[in-house]
């Protein structure tokens, strides 16, 4: 049995797939892959371990007669044809779960960034610039008692929403459908898009990536926001159309935005690098020691379970 992982992952994640005599094969290298040459290393391998960065399309899949499971280092999978896998009869598996706590921490991480302006703070003290204390210096916004609208309140929007209540925020979440369970850990009050947008002073994004959610802030959407509103991206940045982000921002309509994702990733919109009232961050939501090991623990199982047989802990897909 053998595996082709696309890049380099935690050792913990190899080590296991070894133990369980599997034979691997791996791009050491962080670059993705072009087609040609992944389908090459991957040809007669029996699964495959990926990254979001790696598109795995139908032109690989058939390339690929052998393969039984693509497991993604991830929790999404927008990057896989799920669909035609399906056809196919091949497992599509995710990262679930695991890396909730740490993509929650760091979109938080990101609002208090933007409200305190911390990004802009130090690189002014940095600067030297720092020479009295001022009524008027750097001056940002309080948490406590605004409204924090959450679009997506899945695992990570859910997590979110808890740390939220501990600032002791009040809570609007949109969403296909109420979660009762949430709304009372949490306070938390169901709303339609349209009102979320209007009433909140922070947003904090966690959809997925779909045909539906794809440009779902648009410039509509942005005019409907608060002045003064600050928007936080830690899901997809396709989700969210930069180009008239950067409008809102220069306008003032919003305070400052908090990113990790973007929607040229990795590129970033040149305007964005610019302000100051942005924070930018490289995809580290997930990215703790912890977090990141248990995510190649938990794709190298998916994988593990296939070939013996088994079902996947954390399909994507039905077979």
């Amino acid at each position: 049995m053998k595996v082709f992982i696309t890049s380099i992952i935690p050792e913990v994640g190899i080590e296991l797939l070894k133990k369980n005599d599997i034979e691997v094969i791996q791009n050491k290298s962080y670059l993705p892959l072009e087609k040609e040459k992944l389908i090459k290393k991957a040809k007669d391998c029996d699964a495959l371990l990926c990254l979001l960065s790696n598109k795995i399309d139908r032109e690989i899949i058939d390339a690929l007669p052998n393969l039984k499971v693509i497991s993604n280092y991830a929790v999404g999978f927008n990057n896989i044809d799920v669909e035609y896998a399906t056809q196919k009869g091949i497992w599509v598996t995710n990262t679930p779960d695991v890396l909730t706590d740490a993509t929650a921490d760091l979109a938080f991480a990101l609002l208090l960034a933007c409200a305190r302006r911390i990004v802009e703070a130090d690189k002014f003290t940095r600067e030297g610039k720092f020479k009295m204390w001022q009524s008027d210096l750097m001056l940002g916004k309080d948490l406590k008692g605004k409204t924090v609208g959450i679009i997506g309140a899945g695992r990570i929007g859910q997590a979110f929403g808890k740390r939220a209540k501990g600032f002791e925020m009040k809570i609007l979440y949109y969403d296909k459908k109420r979660i009762q369970k949430f709304e009372e850990e949490t306070g938390a009050k169901f709303s339609s898009l349209s009102q979320l947008l209007k009433k909140s002073d922070f947003i904090s994004l966690h959809t997925p990536l779909t045909k539906e959610t794809y440009h779902l802030i648009d410039k509509k959407e942005f005019n409907l926001m608060k002045d003064g509103a600050i928007l936080i991206n830690t899901a997809r940045g396709e989700v969210v159309n930069e180009k008239e982000l950067v409008n809102a921002l220069k306008s003032g309509k919003l305070f400052s935005a908090g990113l990790d994702v973007y929607e040229f990733e990795p590129k970033i919109t040149k305007d964005l690098l610019k302000m100051k009232n942005v924070v930018l961050l490289p995809h580290i939501g997930s990215a703790t020691i912890e977090t990141r090991n248990k995510m190649a623990e938990l794709a190298a199982n998916n994988i593990i379970r296939v070939l013996l047989g088994k079902k996947p802990l954390t399909p994507v897909n039905k077979l």
